[in-house]
């Protein structure tokens, strides 16, 4: 079973696209969440995502289950978290809510998650602008510690991973920069990453993206000491033998 993780914030623009594009890659039993952590006053994006599913009576429905939820109203770490807390799925995808997927997505994620048996799948991207025409870039994740500490390549939009990685990673630690270089690195602490090159979204660059764009050298070494903290007090792996292969 795979549960979608999408977490929402003022996504009227693009959420709808990124929905069509989701739902006819998921198989009976998995599951769709949308936290919405847009302001309790601003209902654009609710309406938006009303449109984008199918009418409550459609067979869709049956075997698929579909739910949305006000978020914690405290910034996208909190509302992946709740997310996280909230998904009964064996595979978990995060999931932005201005990309949209390539067919055969969660087809191989399925795939490559079963045959090589990591706690974390990482994928590359398409970069495009708003429009979403291709800008000739990709996004890619480069394996290592140290590398993604110092410089992150993990983006939660093109990361899966098992159910197995929730206890080492939940819950997130204080002050963290990120959610997703966090989960990258708590998998890579213990070789439990798989990295392929294909891309399997279109991934959206434009001003509204929810990043650290325009920070400082400083903001970002406190970053960067922060989540090298956060490792060094996270808890020992409590699973099987390190599995350093893929």
């Amino acid at each position: 079973m795979i549960s979608v993780l999408l977490a929402a914030y003022r996504g009227e623009k693009h959420i709808a696209r990124q929905i069509a594009s989701i739902l006819p890659q998921l198989e009976p039993g998995d599951e769709l969440l949308i936290s919405d952590d847009s302001p309790v006053n601003d209902n654009a994006t609710y309406e938006a995502i009303k449109k984008a599913l199918p009418c409550d009576d459609d067979p869709f429905y049956d075997d698929i289950n579909v739910e949305y939820s006000m978020g914690p109203q405290q910034g996208v770490i909190n509302n992946v978290e709740s997310l996280l807390e909230d998904a009964r799925g064996d595979i978990l995808v995060l999931c932005d809510q201005d990309d949209v997927w390539l067919p055969g997505k969660l087809e191989k994620t399925r795939e490559l998650l079963n045959v090589a048996k990591p706690a974390l799948l990482a994928h590359s991207a398409i970069l495009t602008d708003e429009a979403l025409n291709e800008t000739g870039g990709r996004q890619y994740a480069k394996p290592g510690l140290l590398r993604n500490l110092v410089k992150n390549s993990y983006t939660g939009c093109c990361m899966a991973f098992t159910r197995a990685l929730l206890p080492h990673i939940l819950p997130f630690p204080e002050n963290i920069p990120m959610h997703d270089q966090w989960i990258g690195l708590r998998a890579e602490k213990f070789g439990q990453v798989h990295v392929v090159d294909e891309p399997y979204i279109l991934h959206r660059r434009h001003g509204d993206t929810q990043t650290g764009q325009g920070s400082t050298l400083k903001q970002k070494l406190q970053w960067r000491w922060s989540m090298a903290m956060a490792l060094k007090n996270s808890p020992p792996w409590r699973g099987g033998p390190k599995d350093r292969g893929g």
